[in-house]
């Protein structure tokens, strides 16, 4: 998540080419994509917050999938390329990826979220 986060700051104009054409404003979205996969991390990577960070991931996953469906749909010129293959078949692996992140705030310990108790107040 850390490295996908980060390259929408070192390749801006990859990510911008897929930002679907109604939302616009392409490098703002790729901005705050690659910030919110940063912060899914950071939340993935502290056991008292991998609760909110598995559902978070998933919401994530879920809300740039129609950044991919545009990537795929852009590769779409009558032949089959290298690219088009792995743009098309990039679409049904954000099924895996979404289990992945449920699972992970379903196994996280209970009351991750939680603010922690002084053990002075019983």
């Amino acid at each position: 998540m850390v490295a996908a986060g980060t390259a929408h700051f070192i390749l801006p104009r990859q990510y911008e080419r897929i930002v679907p054409r109604a939302l616009g404003h392409e490098a703002f979205w790729v901005r705050a994509s690659g910030i919110a996969e940063i912060g899914c991390a950071a939340l993935l990577a502290n056991r008292r917050t991998a609760a909110l960070g598995g559902w978070t991931t998933a919401a994530l996953f879920a809300v740039v999938f129609p950044a991919n469906v545009q990537m795929a749909l852009d590769t779409m010129d009558g032949s089959w390329s290298a690219s088009s293959v792995l743009a098309w078949t990039r679409l049904p692996l954000q099924l895996p990826l979404i289990a992945w992140a449920v699972s992970v705030a379903r196994s996280a310990p209970q009351g991750s979220l939680a603010v922690p108790r002084d053990r002075r107040d019983g």
